[in-house]
């Protein structure tokens, strides 16, 4: 079984049409958390997917990351202003 985790991307882009389409490809399934930085709860197999589809817009000079949080980390995690830090668990919708 392939568990939700919290997911951390992290882009250094250098056109900024390629960043613009970036960002709304993660905005569409994460958290923007600073302007290069999003979180996400997913399983590994989206992220990986996700990670894929990013690069395909990717040029030379341009970075991305994917970072996993454990469930460790994820309780050791802080955050001052913003976006709260994601919890580990199942949340249903009502």
């Amino acid at each position: 079984m392939d568990n939700p985790m919290t997911m951390v991307f992290t882009y250094d882009i250098v056109r900024a049409r390629t960043r613009r389409r970036v960002a709304k490809l993660l905005e569409d399934e994460a958290v923007r958390v600073q302007k290069s930085v999003f979180e996400a709860r997913m399983s590994r197999k989206a992220a990986i997917r996700l990670f894929k589809r990013l690069t395909m817009h990717l040029d030379d000079g341009d970075s991305l990351r994917m970072y996993a949080l454990s469930r460790t980390g994820l309780r050791h995690s802080q955050a001052y202003g913003g976006a709260p830090i994601p919890e580990d668990g199942e949340y249903w919708l009502l």
